[in-house]
């Protein structure tokens, strides 16, 4: 009797894990902004990395001044991005661009 509830609820488990989608392609819709948000968040801790990297003498002085120049840079053009659209009207979950 406990092989046989044991065998069951396995089944129920196995289908219960590995239950495919109606749609196996499904994704969730984002926004241009809902990528440069990610896109920031990115960037900050690339910044966040390479600071903490510099500070362990992993870089030379002038690598890393590149380096965080190049990320600044990167972000600025993000976050001025992310404020024209918002500027525009174009929310996060608003018409995609």
């Amino acid at each position: 009797m406990g092989a046989i509830t044991g065998a069951v609820l396995t089944l129920a488990l196995f289908a219960y894990v590995f239950w495919p989608e109606k749609n196996i392609f499904f994704q969730a819709d984002k926004t241009r902004i809902d990528y440069l948000r990610e896109r920031k968040d990115v960037i900050y801790e690339n910044l966040r990395d390479l600071n903490f990297e510099y500070l362990a003498g992993k870089y030379p002085e002038q690598d890393y001044a590149e380096q965080r120049a190049a990320l600044e840079d990167e972000a600025a053009q993000v976050i001025s991005e992310m404020e024209l659209l918002e500027q525009r009207g174009m929310s996060a979950r608003g018409s995609r661009a």
